[in-house]
């Protein structure tokens, strides 16, 4: 018969257990702010379960890195955080080329479309798009953040 964890032993086990499940993050944040660029990875950098943050100006940068690795699911992301206003190719334009993409990766990636717009418009926009997993409004609190890296399994 096998030996019964107690007491702080039992606590241990359910820690190391729980360390050894917790799946790494990929994180791309694609926008042009050099600021919330800076914010979000000094966020991101203070959460354990993100192994890697990918930062990129606009949507074509973004876009060419997950082409270019489309068959190396590691060096994709899980979740991206996308700008809508963007030179050169913004986050609607960015997201009609990404669901066309989508099924040929061998990858779930969350897409989460932040912005400072709170016009109709924009977020009706974007719910239309079923990649989308939510419109978030600028500034992101770091809370909202780990909330949502939390919901990722």
């Amino acid at each position: 018969m096998g030996r019964k964890r107690t007491g702080s032993w039992n606590i241990l086990f359910y820690k190391l257990k729980s360390l050894t499940i917790m799946k790494p993050i990929n994180v791309f944040v694609v926008d042009d702010d050099d600021i919330y660029q800076f914010t979000m990875g000094v966020t991101l950098k203070n959460i354990p379960k993100v192994s890697f943050t990918s930062t990129f100006c606009d949507g074509a940068e973004a876009l060419d890195h997950i082409l270019a690795n489309q068959n190396v699911p590691r060096a994709l992301p899980d979740i991206i955080f996308l700008d809508i206003n963007m030179p050169v190719m913004d986050g609607f334009q960015f997201m009609e080329e990404f669901v066309d993409l989508l099924p040929k990766l061998n990858k779930t990636i969350k897409v989460y479309l932040v912005s400072s717009s709170i016009d109709p418009k924009d977020i009706k926009k974007a719910k239309r798009i079923d990649a989308i997993s939510d419109y978030l409004i600028k500034p992101i609190k770091s809370e909202d953040v780990k909330e949502i890296l939390a919901q990722f399994e």
